[in-house]
């Protein structure tokens, strides 16, 4: 074989003794830690799998490599044949014609060369992992993140697998009888996915100052591959013989992810056919898998997306206008109300957080003509995608802002970054908590000193309420029991028909309906307890029972 076939094909011999007290660098790295786990591997199966067009990371992957050498640059077939240095078995595969040069990696489509088409305009080629790494970081910061954990996330084709198998049965068959193979399983293998990560971690952990976690901040690289989707749902219903169920979008751009719990598509096609490859781990038939691979210049799409998960900023609101609803209530495309409280917020807490977007939760609500008093209701903020997890100093300077606002319109308290167990303590509470009110109330009579005594007797008393004639446009006509646990009435000076009605209800307690009675459709009601006509002039929430947002 020329000099030069040898050079272009990386076919180098063993480096002697004192060559390899100075082993020289590829591209920086020092190969000396990568010689020792390459000279352990099978040199005949290794030049095998280079001849079929398989990466370094896929066959340092195949046999189980578990060490960090994914992410030295200098993991190129030709330094793989350096150091194994094998001349008679290379020769007898460029006679076989077999050995051709690597392109796009048959079994990973470009992954672990880190060749990927960008946009699906231009095909990318990074020389390392590093430099992955480098367009990784430089997107996080170009989206002004500050994070102090990150998460990565790889989804990759089906196809991958489908490949990973065809190669692995490949092998079993011709070289289960040597030693080296026996007792290996497929399960030994690294998969793409990991080996990437392995690859991208070190240089990740080091370009943005912080370690890799269950994090918040999530790095995910989706790589897709237009022809997966159709190659391997035809491989599995080949292999199975039977109806194929029709999953995932139909646009050949499935992906997998084990990684994601998260809102979204119910069972992604991805997922179907890697527990599908699950059970054919086991058959062996010829017809199902074999080579050679379907070979594809073209490598893998690749998208970047940085993103955090929800945060929560919880507390209470007050509310001190009748003319101001809870959320933002438009009708016929006209406003209701001067402002809202979820507006009023999410307008002041999202700058601070610089999120995409935001939802306003609370326990419960009130009418827009109602005040909200006393304690506060709580609330929680969901910000989506924030760049920025706010210190306790700068939400307490936000409360501070919130209740200084010239309007004066909706106040906080107990303002703070919470988890998101925070949710699930709120909409428990909610179903169980107690409401105290402040109602003004007009009689068709005079108070008496026995009505104050009739009121301020009738303790945990029953009522049962249909559902009020004033919301029966988009409630359920239903019937619902509902509890007064107590009730108390105060006199206005210098009146006789109008008074303050303290109460304490279960919640979800219609008491505008209780007070009037809502022609008959609640019974009782402070109407029929004091026999004659009632009327509710105005209504406050005065108390929120409930744990949540209490000052500590």
């Amino acid at each position: 074989m020329s000099t030069n076939l040898r050079l272009r094909l990386g076919l180098f011999e063993m480096p002697s003794d004192t060559e390899e007290a100075s082993q020289p660098t590829v591209n920086g790295d020092n190969v000396r830690a990568l010689c020792d786990v390459v000279r352990e591997l099978p040199i005949r199966a290794v030049i095998d799998l280079l001849s079929i067009g398989v990466c370094t990371r896929c066959i340092l992957r195949l046999f189980g490599i578990r060490e960090h050498v994914y992410y030295r640059s200098s993991l190129s077939p030709s330094m793989l044949s350096s150091v194994l240095g094998d001349s008679t078995c290379s020769e007898k595969h460029m006679v076989d014609g077999n050995f051709r040069e690597l392109v796009v990696c048959s079994i990973c489509l470009g992954i672990l060369q880190f060749t990927y088409w960008e946009d699906k305009k231009l095909v990318t080629e990074k020389e390392s992992a590093n430099e992955l790494a480098v367009s990784i970081s430089s997107l996080i910061r170009q989206q002004g993140f500050e994070i102090d954990s990150f998460s990565l996330e790889v989804s990759i084709p089906p196809i991958v697998l489908e490949n990973d198998h065809t190669v692995w049965l490949y092998m079993k068959r011709k070289y289960e009888s040597e030693l080296w193979f026996q007792g290996k399983s497929i399960s030994e293998c690294i998969s793409a996915k990991d080996a990437l990560k392995i690859s991208l971690m070190e240089s990740l952990e080091t370009m943005l100052g912080c370690k890799s976690n269950m994090s918040a901040f999530r790095i995910r690289l989706t790589y897709t591959h237009r022809i997966s989707s159709k190659t391997v749902e035809n491989s599995v219903e080949g292999c199975h013989g039977g109806k194929r169920r029709k999953t995932g979008a139909g646009n050949g751009l499935n992906t997998i992810d084990d990684d994601i719990k998260c809102s979204g598509p119910p069972i992604e096609a991805g997922a179907v056919v890697e527990g599908s490859f699950v059970s054919l781990q086991a058959n062996e038939s010829s017809e199902c898998l074999k080579l050679p691979l379907g070979q594809s210049n073209e490598p893998c799409c690749l998208e970047f997306l940085c993103y955090r998960t929800q945060i929560y900023i919880g507390g209470r609101y007050l509310k001190y206008s009748r003319n101001v609803s809870q959320t933002c209530w438009i009708i016929d495309d006209e406003r209701m109300g001067e402002a809202s409280v979820e507006e009023i917020l999410g307008s002041n807490i999202l700058p601070l957080c610089r999120g995409d977007n935001y939802k306003f939760h609370a326990a419960g609500r009130e009418d827009i003509d109602v005040r909200m008093l006393g304690s506060g209701r709580p609330f929680l903020l969901e910000i989506q995608n924030a760049r920025y997890i706010p210190s306790e100093e700068s939400v307490k300077f936000l409360e501070t802002k919130i209740n200084n606002l010239e309007k004066k319109l909706v106040g906080v308290k107990n303002l703070k970054l919470v988890g998101s167990q925070s949710w699930e303590l709120m909409r428990e509470g909610e179903a169980e908590k107690q409401k105290q009110y402040t109602a003004l109330v007009w009689i068709s009579r005079p108070l008496k000193d026995e009505d104050l005594q009739s009121i301020s007797s009738l303790e945990d008393m029953h009522i049962l309420q249909r559902t009020p004639i004033r919301v029966l446009h988009r409630r359920s006509p239903l019937e619902r029991e509902k509890i007064i646990h107590w009730m108390r009435i105060e006199r206005i000076v210098g009146s006789s028909q109008y008074f303050l009605l303290h109460l304490c209800t279960q919640a979800g307690t219609y008491i505008k309906e209780f007070i009037h009675g809502d022609l008959g459709r609640t019974q009782p009601s402070i109407g029929s307890i004091l026999t004659c006509r009632a009327e509710i002039l105005r209504l406050d929430v005065t108390d929120v029972k409930m744990e949540c947002f209490l000052t500590e």
